[in-house]
């Protein structure tokens, strides 16, 4: 038997291990408050129960994997990179397998500039969303197995660092649904910026990975926070909307409000948009202590809800629930309180309905499907994401 290691030595052990692990939130650009996510704040009975939900909607996913690895739409490699996502990240018995077929599927749609996207028909105009498509598929790539989608995920991220907005305009610095064309395709919005953003951070760690003859690739982040900071409604006499962000600046969602006292008009912020600008500020490294994220947070709290998307209804719900999973896990369980002080058990709360609302062949579905949510591939695989970053998975 090896010798028993003395007291000190495990001491030491523990803080080399608490040392790296700070070293690497710091270096991953996440707090390292971040490392509270790894066990989730529920009880037994609830933990295992958002456990067994995972299980049926994998189970549901994987039966209606096509063979050659696709899922839904065939013209969204995103569609399918989501599912891969959700499966990367479990411990289902046949996720190598769904996992190998489903990223060969994803890849295959990589281009030669780097982006992972189907380019629109010109007869059936279908396609596109190249850096929508591209942030999610090379993200699920990474998640899944990054040093043999290395070089994949290395020209995507240059792709991705391509398509942020440059010029004049007050999109500067924010990422539209497409690396071409016109029009909205090319706004600027909080949603595509948040996944844009998502997806380098994520990957960041594969420019290690890049040839040293190469230039080392990322966004620039300074431009893309200013962006993200133009959406957030900053009217500190406005107690109902301060703190809360909009998706684009034309307010084509949410709407607008005026200013309690100067009668400017601000947008309205939303639940989903809320949280994916404070997701935003994270990945840019924004301090959890800044004005901007704790008025984020304020919003949040007092218009915490999971039976709709605050400010949208049923619209977005599980994209809602998704980026509510992902924003609050970086912060960890007591980041939101209500108007009096108290911590919202929101994890508690968000699996509860998730369990309530799954059908009784494991998926899930919104009956509204203004936003594509009527696509139940789409919404299981959202919700099974929500499940997993709630249980540190």
């Amino acid at each position: 038997m090896g010798r028993r290691p003395h007291a000190n030595e495990v001491k030491s052990t523990a803080w080399s291990y608490a040392l790296t692990l700070c070293l690497l939130f710091t270096v991953s650009g996440v707090h390292a408050e971040a490392a509270e996510k790894t066990k989730p704040a529920l009880s037994g009975a609830t933990e295992a129960a958002a456990r067994t939900a995972v299980k049926r909607g994998l189970d549901w996913l994987k039966e209606l994997q096509r063979e050659d690895g696709s899922w839904s739409s065939r013209n969204y490699p995103a569609m399918t990179a989501l599912p891969l996502w959700a499966f990367s990240r479990s411990e289902h018995p046949d996720k190598d397998k769904v996992c190998e077929k489903a990223a060969a599927f994803v890849a295959s749609f990589a281009k030669e500039n780097g982006g992972i996207y189907k380019p629109p028909g010109k007869v059936i105009p279908t396609g596109g969303l190249s850096t929508y498509n591209t942030a999610m598929s090379m993200t699920a790539l990474h998640a899944y197995d990054k040093r043999k989608y290395a070089e994949i995920i290395l020209r995507a991220r240059k792709f991705v660092a391509g398509s942020q907005l440059q010029g004049d305009s007050s999109n500067v610095g924010g990422f539209g649904y497409s690396h071409e064309g016109s029009g909205w395709r090319r706004r600027g919005d909080l949603s595509n910026t948040g996944w844009a953003l998502m997806s380098m951070r994520k990957t960041q760690d594969m420019e290690d990975l890049r040839p040293s003859i190469e230039k080392r690739v990322d966004v620039d982040w300074e431009q893309a926070l200013k962006f993200v900071e133009k959406l957030q409604n900053r009217d500190k006499d406005d107690d109902e909307h301060y703190g809360g962000f909009g998706y684009e600046q034309g307010a084509e969602r949410g709407g607008t409000v005026e200013g309690k006292k100067d009668e400017k008009v601000r947008l309205r912020g939303y639940g989903s948009m809320t949280y994916a600008g404070l997701e935003s500020m994270i990945y840019a490294q924004v301090d959890r202590t800044d004005p901007k994220v704790r008025s984020a947070l304020e919003w949040a709290g007092k218009h915490w809800s999971v039976a709709e998307n605050p400010g949208m209804g049923a619209k977005g719900l599980f994209y809602y629930y998704n980026i509510i999973s992902k924003a609050l896990s970086l912060f960890g369980t007591g980041a939101l309180t209500d108007k009096d002080g108290k911590v919202i058990p929101w994890q508690d709360q968000l699996v509860g309905k998730l369990i309530a609302d799954q059908s009784k062949d494991g998926s899930w579905v919104n009956k509204d499907n203004s936003l594509w949510e009527g696509n139940p591939v789409l919404v299981t695989s959202y919700a099974i994401l929500t499940l997993e970053y709630v249980l540190g998975q």
